[in-house]
């Protein structure tokens, strides 16, 4: 696979991965991802100086999340990622892969649409499977509200 080939793959791995989430797929999303997958969310807090982990899940993790997500008091209301990759960086087996991310609410109530939520994905890929092997989300955002428990 050349280059260009490689990160066409890996690009389209990060838009589907938003594509199955935002349609609440969450097996499509689980089969982008490899076995000993791992999903972070992160941010930095200037309040209180210190890194904060709101999320860190293993695969397994996630699938529970994922089948409990029906008996979680949530926001129903859609949400829409757009994700931009901006480098990938192949280091051998792997490649690092940053993507600004950008998501919107569209309010079941009346149907406004704002931004939600912005960030980045630190995405680990493996080039034999073109998979995520792990995926940190670093929020900008702090201020999310209640009932949001899908990931990013």
């Amino acid at each position: 696979m050349s280059k260009s080939e490689q990160r066409q793959a890996i690009e389209e791995l990060v838009y589907r991965s938003c594509l199955a989430l935002d349609a609440r797929d969450y097996q499509a999303f689980l089969s982008l991802c490899e076995p000993d997958f791992r999903y972070t969310v992160t941010t930095h807090s200037p309040e209180i100086r210190r890194e904060m982990v709101w999320l860190d899940h293993d695969r397994k993790g996630m699938e529970t999340l994922f089948a409990n997500l029906p008996r979680h008091n949530s926001d129903h209301s859609p949400i829409t990622r757009h994700a931009t990759v901006y480098t990938v960086t192949a280091n051998g087996k792997a490649a690092e892969v940053i993507s600004a991310l950008q998501v919107f609410r569209t309010q079941l109530d009346g149907g406004a649409t704002e931004l939600f939520a912005v960030g980045r994905f630190h995405d680990t890929v493996r080039l034999d499977t073109v998979k995520l092997a792990k995926r940190v989300v670093r929020l900008e955002t702090r201020q999310l509200g209640y009932g949001h428990h899908i990931p990013f």
